[in-house]
């Protein structure tokens, strides 16, 4: 298991997102990493990059997914961006098992 789209952080589990919008289905589909080295996880929303749209669709898949309440995970930075970084706040145990969720 890659383990460069993870970290844990004081308030919980920091996750780095490659975010493709307007696809047919919300997925998640395993970690990957590019040229330069950086590893993250690949999801997919149906929503449209706009007004937030796609971010909201993200966070609503990564909660589903986790098993963390939508309320408990925030964007911390590429809001325009295709690479996101997000903070699933969190015990420690409840992120070792979002992990394992989302790499279900």
């Amino acid at each position: 298991m890659r383990s460069g789209w993870f970290r844990f952080v004081p308030d919980g589990l920091e996750i780095t997102v490659r975010l493709t919008p307007k696809s047919s289905r919300d997925a998640l589909d395993g970690a990957d990493d590019g040229a330069d080295g950086v590893v993250w996880l690949k999801a997919r929303v149906r929503a449209i990059p706009e007004d937030g749209k796609a971010n909201k669709a993200l966070i609503a898949l990564l909660s589903k997914k986790s098993g963390v309440a939508k309320s408990r995970i925030r964007l911390q930075s590429g809001a325009t961006s295709r690479l996101k970084t997000l903070v699933l706040e969190c015990s420690e145990g409840e992120a070792q098992e979002a992990i394992k969720r989302l790499l279900a």
